[in-house]
């Protein structure tokens, strides 16, 4: 196989191109209320043999790109995923991500078979694919959405875990492992691989936070890279050993973004950056492989009778089955089912039948594409009228401010960095009314591009950049402080009159 420079220019040419396009779209459908893969998948349409005329058949390489991709995008959900608002509806989150997935899928397998008339092997796949939700759509629309933190705990929870499960299953579906070994082994083989993906995750994020926070590195731009590494170390440790690499790098990059590591804000962004750059490879990867002429009246027809069936009963039956491990009020249970949001995840795994040779998984790929966009475009912009509606929207939530640390090695102290955001109730707050922990204490006020040293009665507003110097071991009681001030501005210092306990580590 010969290489061609000019070959090599020309995809970094067009490669360039539709990657900017891609990066300004992102103000558009956010501003639409539009998870942005509708977009992206639109311009590979575009670029595919129906447009620009790029053929492009490959199911492995799309496969391959969309397993790295997707681990991309669960490292930057977990990196930023707050553990203490998710803790409270974690039971909820887990459920929706078993259990919920097993009803989901059985619900949909059956009308794939007695409603769409699909063979068994198909409907099962039909249904396994398309009962996870994605995290890169539930991650940068619900964000934006304000709600109680219950809610998006639950809902971000699910979707960083429900991978894992369905990876497996339409795995030993397509390569004909679960007709081989029965139902009870599949079961057997879908904990396993959850346990040991969890397990190390866990063993990743612990040891690699250890190992951070006693490696003072040169530079801070170093910090983003190690901590991205060791989230894909979580992944290819578990791959290795035979267990779930999304379960583990969603596992370690949780605990690694809620441990206390230097320069947390820069590693957030950074993965955030990463996590774009891999929607949009992933999506427009997916929009090449798609033939419109393909698609015909009968496939938009099967599309919308199963997106039906997937929207409107097995979402809601899954939803009401895993509340048994957590119960919610009626509103909150609703507004969960109507936010199962799917995007790329369900064409991604329709590539592994694609990859494995599996009968009219050609068929399957173009009804489940179809499928996600026209219910994407559904329910992704009501989501904040629904919110509305059901009266769980929260105009308070989530209060704006962002924190990032850098280690004083000498003294043991760690030098925090403080945003006020437009959002947060800090805004006219003193100084003195911030009431830090003893031994902490601002050190400077950056506004407007100038420098102050504040004093007790020194007013904070919004824009205004804090550097707050607190010893190390008092550094988890500062951040919690500030952040109650950002939540409740003055009336903090009386409702909290004590900094809470550190959790255990």
């Amino acid at each position: 196989m010969s290489f061609d420079v000019h070959d090599l220019d020309a995809f970094i040419l067009v490669g360039s191109v539709v990657t900017f396009l891609a990066i300004l779209a992102v103000r558009m459908s956010t501003r639409a209320g539009l998870p942005s893969l509708l977009v992206y998948l639109l311009m590979g349409v575009a670029l595919g043999e129906s447009g620009a005329g790029i053929q492009f058949e490959n199911y492995e390489v799309a496969h391959a790109v969309g397993f790295g991709a997707l681990a991309v995008i669960l490292a930057e959900g977990g990196l930023t995923t707050s553990w203490r608002e998710m803790r409270p509806s974690i039971r909820l989150g887990v459920s929706l991500a078993t259990l919920g997935v097993a009803v989901s899928v059985t619900v949909v397998a059956l009308a794939g078979h007695y409603l769409l008339g699909m063979p068994w092997e198909l409907a099962v796949l039909l249904g396994a694919v398309t009962s996870p939700t994605d995290a890169a759509a539930v991650f940068s629309v619900l964000r934006v959405v304000p709600l109680p933190k219950r809610l998006t705990g639950s809902l971000e929870a699910e979707s960083g875990l429900n991978d894992a499960p369905t990876v497996v299953l339409v795995t030993l579906i397509s390569t004909g492992a679960a007709a081989e070994h029965g139902v009870p082994a599949m079961v057997g083989i879908i904990a396993y691989e959850l346990a040991i993906g969890v397990a190390l995750g866990f063993a990743a994020g612990f040891g690699g936070a250890w190992v951070m926070r006693r490696a003072a590195l040169p530079s801070s731009g170093l910090y983003p890279l190690a901590v991205m590494t060791l989230a894909f170390l979580a992944y290819g440790g578990a791959t290795f050993v035979h267990g779930s690499g999304f379960a583990a790098v969603y596992v370690g990059a949780l605990v690694l973004g809620n441990s206390e590591l230097p320069h947390r804000a820069a590693t957030r962004s950074f993965a955030e950056g990463l996590a774009w750059l891999a929607q949009i490879g992933l999506f427009v990867t997916l929009g090449l492989l798609l033939s419109p002429g393909r698609i015909t009246l009968s496939t938009v027809g099967l599309a919308v009778v199963a997106g039906l069936v997937l929207t409107f009963v097995a979402r809601p039956l899954s939803v009401l089955a895993s509340s048994v491990a957590q119960p919610m009020p009626w509103r909150e249970l609703s507004f969960v089912s109507w936010a199962g949001l799917r995007g790329a995840v369900p064409i991604v795994l329709t590539t592994i039948p694609l990859a494995e040779g599996v009968t009219d998984a050609t068929r399957l790929f173009d009804l489940v594409f179809v499928m996600v966009v026209i219910y994407t475009l559904l329910t992704g912009p009501t989501l904040p009228a629904v919110a509305r509606l059901l009266k769980v929207a929260r105009r308070s939530e989530p209060r704006g401010l962002e924190v990032e640390a850098a280690p004083l090695e000498r003294i043991a102290a760690d030098l925090l960095q403080v945003f006020i955001a437009p959002t947060s109730r800090m805004h006219g707050v003193e100084v003195g009314e911030l009431r830090l922990p003893r031994g902490a204490s601002v050190s400077m006020v950056i506004r407007d591009g100038q420098t102050l040293v504040p004093e007790r009665r020194t007013v904070l507003r919004h824009g205004d950049d804090l550097l707050v110097v607190t010893p190390r071991k008092l550094r988890w009681q500062t951040e919690e402080r500030l952040r109650q001030v950002s939540e409740r501005g003055r009336l903090a210092q009386w409702l909290v009159e004590k900094p809470p306990r550190r959790p255990p580590s």
